[in-house]
């Protein structure tokens, strides 16, 4: 016989180069699936965002302020969360907006002085909303304001009404 030493095929070599390393297209194809999924999950979030509804919720435009026994004559009261004056006079009640004609900006009640007066550039108003100095192009506006079922104050900031117009109680 010779001494060449045949390995049967059910032998298997120790170690054979490669086998528990990664190969180049074995990476390549990972480093893919992975940027498609990545690709994919994009795609799938930016689907859902546009198909969902793109909605703004603001307050609603209508709101009750409250009993009118909370209210003295010749008051002025700030709802600040509407951004509203409620205004109580012998004559009756009426609703003016606090938001300033200029620019928009929040205005404040100064009892001291008794006037309504916006921070950002000097505009001045009555109780009433008219215009007394300063930039605003027009007096601030009245919201249509009315007695609900159960007795309490209902202002509308949808609908104006003339400076004239107030609710009798």
């Amino acid at each position: 016989m010779s001494d060449t030493k045949h390995s049967s095929p059910s032998e298997a070599p120790d170690a054979v180069p490669g086998k528990n390393e990664i190969t180049r297209r074995d990476f390549l194809n990972e480093i893919t699936l992975g940027a498609l999924g990545i690709a994919g999950l994009g795609s799938v979030a930016v689907t859902y965002r546009f198909f969902s509804p793109n909605v703004l919720f603001e307050p609603s435009t209508t709101f009750r302020a409250g009993n009118p026994d909370l209210y003295p004559i010749h008051s002025v009261t700030f709802l600040q969360d509407q951004q509203v004056y409620i205004v109580r006079m012998p004559e009756g009640f009426y609703a003016v907006s606090a938001v300033c004609t200029h620019l928009g900006c929040i205005t404040a009640w100064h009892p001291e002085h008794e006037l309504i007066e916006c921070p950002c550039h000097g505009s001045k108003f009555k109780d009433d909303g008219t215009k007394v100095a300063g930039p605003a192009p027009r007096p601030l506006p009245h919201f249509a304001i009315s007695l609900t079922a159960d007795g309490d104050l209902l202002v509308d900031k949808l609908q104006n009404t003339k400076p004239a117009q107030v609710l009798k109680v």
